[in-house]
């Protein structure tokens, strides 16, 4: 959307979002998956982004069934780490947020981010860094989504009511525009409309047993980020969540 503020960079090899006081923009696959590996390179807004977000997601387009798997980053004041808000929504549910800062720059260069869904988990990955885990625990009546393809999109919009410190930091117009950068979109699933029996094919590269888990390196990172670098857990808010939901206390 907006297409005036997308450009085509590197002989179409890469895209230029801007966002200005006018309008943000996005733009996405031309088909859904349902399961898959998807991934992005992007460099985000440099300087002071307060304000922004910057977002890379699946989306069922299913108003109020919708199944999403959300990126979301934070823009900031110039000098404080970049957030990572993650968020799931499953059968039109969400409220599942988790937050963390990036240990790095993420304006300064490329970075790779990655969602892997597949029958046994959903892993957002930052550098193939886990950040985050959400187990299918079907067995226990917890929602999973596994019915509803999902289309890939990216966006770049004013968020300055919530995205920066609660809404505290608004954005600050006269560093517009605020530029952010794709590359490198690879998507390895099953695109719909395609064979029938794809996403039940155990053959399927993504659903092999190497990526049914965390393997013992990609853990030890997964706790690193979860006791360095997370800054909110939805799990851990007693005040919205006084009795956790089910889904964290089957250790999601």
């Amino acid at each position: 959307w907006s297409d005036s503020h997308i450009k085509q960079i590197d002989g179409g090899r890469a895209i230029q979002l801007i966002l200005d006081q006018n309008s943000g923009c996005g733009f996405a696959s031309k088909r859904k998956y349902l399961f898959g590996h998807i991934s992005m390179k992007i460099k985000l807004i440099s300087g002071d982004s307060a304000g922004t977000v910057t977002a890379f997601y699946m989306n069922s387009d299913t108003n109020t069934m919708r199944d999403e798997l959300d990126f979301e980053f934070l823009g900031n004041r110039t000098g404080q780490p970049y957030t990572v808000h993650t968020n799931i929504y499953t059968h039109g549910k969400g409220d599942r947020e988790q937050r963390v800062n990036l240990w790095f720059d993420p304006a300064a260069d490329f970075h790779t981010y990655t969602i892997m869904w597949n029958h046994h988990h959903i892993v957002f990955y930052v550098d193939k860094v886990p950040i985050r885990v959400y187990k299918n625990n079907e067995a226990i009546n917890i929602l999973y989504p596994k019915l509803q393809p999902m289309g890939v999109y990216s966006t770049l919009w004013e968020a300055d009511d919530w995205a920066t410190r609660g809404g505290l930091e608004k954005i600050d117009w006269s560093k517009a525009p605020f530029l952010a950068y794709y590359k490198d979109f690879d998507i390895e699933g099953c695109a719909v409309p395609g064979p029938t029996s794809c996403a039940s094919n155990p053959r399927n590269w993504w659903e092999g047993t190497a990526y049914q888990a965390l393997n013992a390196k990609e853990a030890i990172r997964y706790r690193w980020v979860r006791l360095n670098h997370m800054i909110y857990d939805c799990c851990t808010d007693k005040s919205r969540y006084p009795v956790p939901p089910r889904e964290c206390l089957a250790g999601i």
